[in-house]
C-alpha cells in the first residue's frame, strides 16, 4: 500500500529540494545557511571528554566538535575484564545501544541492583543515578552509542567506595 507524503511534516524548502535535483542545487546554498547535516567518521571521534576510569569516551554529535545540538552522542568503550568507576550523568537521561560485546550494569543505593545487556540492545539509564559497568569477558571489549539528553556530557566520577555500608555512607542516603 502506497503511503502519502504529508506535507505538514515536511519543511517547504526541503521537499522541492527532495523532489528535484536542480532544485536542491539552486536551493543548496540558501538551505545550508539554516542547517545542514553533519557526519562525524570515526577517525574524527573525539577523547577530549569528561571520562571515568576504566572506560573510555569519545564525542561525536557535540558542540566540541562544532556541532550544534540539544544532545550529545559518543561512542563508549571498556576493555575486557575492566569495569568503569561508579558515577552518574547528573539531570541528562541516558540512552544506550549496544553495539558489541557484553556487560553487566550495576546501580541502587549500594549497587544491589544489575542487569546484563548485550549487543542488539537498548539500555535507558535515569537521571542522577549512579551506575557502574563491567566487562564480564576476558577477551572482547564493549562498545556502545550512547545518546544524552543534554547537549555536553555530564560525568559526575563518585568514589571508590560510594555504595560501602559505611554509616555515613547510608546516612547521606536516607537524609
Amino acid at each position: 500500500m502506497a503511503s502519502k507524503l504529508d506535507d505538514s511534516l515536511t519543511p517547504p524548502i526541503a521537499y522541492p529540494a527532495v523532489m528535484q535535483e536542480e532544485a536542491a542545487i539552486q536551493m543548496g546554498s540558501q538551505y545550508e545557511l539554516i542547517s545542514a547535516i553533519r557526519v562525524v567518521r570515526p577517525a574524527e571521534l573525539s577523547s577530549e571528554t569528561q571520562q571515568t576510569s576504566g572506560s573510555l569516551r569519545m564525542s561525536a554529535i557535540a558542540a566540541m566538535n562544532g556541532i550544534v545540538s540539544s544532545l550529545w552522542a559518543g561512542i563508549f568503550v571498556v576493555e575486557p575484564s575492566a569495569k568503569t568507576g561508579i558515577h552518574h550523568h547528573g539531570e541528562q537521561d541516558t540512552v544506550v545501544y549496544v553495539l558489541e560485546g557484553e556487560a553487566c550494569v550495576r546501580w541502587g543505593n549500594f549497587g544491589e541492583h544489575s542487569v546484563a545487556v548485550g549487543a542488539g540492545d537498548f539500555l535507558h539509564v535515569p537521571s542522577w543515578l549512579p551506575h557502574q559497568e563491567l566487562n564480564p569477558s576476558k577477551e572482547n571489549s564493549f562498545r556502545w552509542v550512547v545518546v544524552r539528553s543534554t547537549p555536553e556530557p555530564i560525568v559526575v566520577n563518585l568514589p571508590d567506595d560510594f555504595w560501602e555500608p559505611t554509616a555515613q555512607n547510608i546516612e547521606r542516603r536516607f537524609r
